[in-house]
This record gives C-alpha cells, sequence and structure tokens, in this order.
C-alpha cells in the first residue's frame, strides 16, 4: 500500500477562528494508483494534498496518521519532513508554470535541486535528459530561462523536475488548468506514462475537470465542504454514483452529443457552507434533495462495496 490517510485535519488559523478546511480525511491510495481529487472551489482539495508534503503557517496539523510506504511521515513538522519531500513523495504545484525561478537558467536551477538532496547533476545528467524526451523537451531547454519556455513548455518542466528522482507520491494540483485543450491531453497522458514508467509510484491529481480524470484516473474522490463525500473506481463514480452531492455533480457536466435544447444542464441549488463555522453533521445536508433528521449528525465514510466508499446516512442505513 502506498498512502494511507486517517483521521487528518489541517485547519487554518485566522483571527476570526479556526478554519476547517480538512475535517477528519480517512483513505487509501495504492501501488500503482492515480486518484483523482473532485470537487468545488474551497472544498478542501488543495489543503489536503499541500499537507502532506508542505504543511506551512496558517495551516495547523490538529490529528491524524499519514503513511507511505508503511512509515510514518511527520507532516507537522517542517524539517523532519525535509528528507521526504522530493525523493519520497513530490508535488506539481497549482500554477506550476510560475514554480520556476526567472532569475535562474533550467540547468543551474535543476543542479541546485539536486544538490539540496545530496544527488550529483552530472550522475543525474542522462536521466534527465531521458526525461526530457520522454515529455518530448529539447536538452536545449536546460540553458534557457523560463521566460524564454512557453506555458506548456514549463509545465512539462515541472513535471520532470518534480519526479527525477522517483517518489512514491506524487500530487499533481490543477495541472491543466491553464492550458489549452491540446496540451491539457498532452500533459495528462504524460502524468500516465510517468506512473507507466515508474518515474512516480502513485499519483494524487486534483482538479476541477472530473473529463480529465474520466481519462485518465483509475479512481476518483469526491469532497466537499472540508470532508469526503466518495470514493471508488472512476466508472462507478461517473456511471453509479452513491453520495447525493455526487450525483448532482456528474448530473450537472455538459453531454457530448446531447443540445441544450433537448436537456438544460442542471446546476447545484445553494451553496457550499462557511468552513468558519460550519454547520453541524452533514456539511451538504442543507443543499441535499434526500435529507433527513439523521443528518444532523456526521456521516461515516463507510465501504459500501469493495474499493466504494459514501459518507451518506441513507447508504450507512442501506448497508446496516
Amino acid at each position: 500500500m502506498s498512502l494511507q490517510v486517517e483521521n487528518l485535519r489541517v485547519y487554518y488559523q485566522t483571527l476570526r477562528g479556526d478554519v476547517k478546511a480538512l475535517d477528519g480525511a480517512t483513505f487509501a491510495v495504492e501501488d500503482g494508483e492515480i486518484m483523482g481529487l473532485a470537487g468545488e472551489s474551497g472544498c478542501g482539495k488543495t489543503t489536503l494534498g499541500h499537507s502532506l508534503i508542505r504543511l506551512t503557517p496558517p495551516m495547523r496539523f490538529v490529528e491524524g496518521r499519514v503513511t507511505l510506504n508503511n512509515e510514518d511521515l511527520p507532516i507537522w513538522d517542517m524539517e523532519k519532513m525535509n528528507p521526504y519531500r522530493f525523493a519520497q513523495l513530490s508535488i506539481i504545484p497549482q500554477y506550476a508554470m510560475n514554480a520556476l525561478n526567472p532569475t535562474r537558467k533550467i540547468r543551474k536551477m535543476t543542479s541546485e535541486l539536486l544538490e539540496s538532496r545530496q544527488v550529483s547533476f552530472k550522475a543525474a545528467l542522462p536521466e534527465l535528459k531521458r526525461r526530457l524526451d520522454l515529455v518530448e523537451l529539447s536538452h536545449d531547454v536546460l540553458d534557457m530561462y523560463p521566460i524564454e519556455l512557453s506555458g506548456g513548455m514549463k509545465q512539462r518542466m515541472v513535471m520532470v523536475l518534480s519526479t527525477l528522482l522517483n517518489p512514491s507520491l506524487l500530487i499533481a494540483d490543477e495541472i491543466t488548468s491553464a492550458l489549452d485543450v491540446a496540451s491539457q491531453k498532452a500533459v495528462a497522458e504524460m502524468l500516465v506514462e510517468f506512473r507507466d514508467r515508474k518515474c512516480c509510484s502513485s499519483v494524487i491529481l486534483i482538479t476541477h475537470d472530473i473529463s480529465i480524470l474520466y481519462q485518465i484516473a483509475d479512481s476518483i474522490m469526491v469532497m466537499y465542504a472540508g470532508q469526503l463525500a466518495e470514493k471508488a473506481s472512476t466508472a462507478v463514480v461517473i456511471n453509479s454514483p452513491r453520495h447525493p452531492y455526487t450525483e448532482l455533480l456528474i448530473a450537472s457536466l455538459p453531454k457530448v452529443g446531447v443540445k441544450h435544447a433537448e436537456k438544460m444542464l442542471a446546476g447545484i441549488p445553494g451553496s457550499p457552507p462557511l468552513l468558519l463555522d460550519p454547520p453541524i453533521g452533514c456539511r451538504f445536508r442543507e443543499r441535499c434533495p434526500i435529507a433527513f433528521e439523521q443528518c444532523l449528525e456526521v456521516p461515516p465514510f463507510i465501504e459500501i462495496e469493495k474499493g466504494h466508499f459514501v459518507a451518506c446516512w441513507k447508504e450507512f442505513e442501506k448497508n446496516a
């Protein structure tokens, strides 16, 4: 098993109190799995991804346990996490095109990054060039400044740098959001290629674009208002979702070949709750079409079928 997360809670400290951005997440990512992480803006996706690798103020670790390849990760301690970052787990950050130092050429930047992990640039150069070939970048980019690269080229360069030491877990945060459709498809396919070529063992792909997940993800985990709603294989989440929020989320997506005149797109009424003072019980309760009295209590995230987890009292009753 690659990653195991148990009851992870990470809040943001503010002058008005704690924002409960990640509240009790429990899930696993298997070796070789590409898990898509989906949900509305502000649901806690990026908080979850960043808390696994770089938990910085105002983020505050509250409780929980994270293990990678059966080894506990001290995610609450920046210094103790340093040996794990880049080597065992790595991240392609949101807005990765702006992650490269504009004052350094790619070669110098890469050398400094490797040396910070006691890896010789000269020894790593042959593999670096192979990775550049894999993402269809010329070796000449090593002697360029980031400003000389297009957006898609920067994105691919960051992918190479993030996986250069073959981490067990790669967290990819909105890596297709600022790209054109052709570049989105290319970057998504490269992510699968990286997994298949063992450049990384497992991937958490954070995105708003469920169509990307449908193409490349093995499983999808849906978040809502800081909590997990559903996790299952991609085919199950897309075709047979069981959580009311997931059902409405999938139903709101446009379908190829279906005209607006034939079927209007349906949104989800209402808005997500403020996480500074979230409602008691199920956080989707006020927007849920099937909510009942039991929803005033927090539903457990249970396995209703093999590999299919749902946090909904209706599903809990069916499987009781």
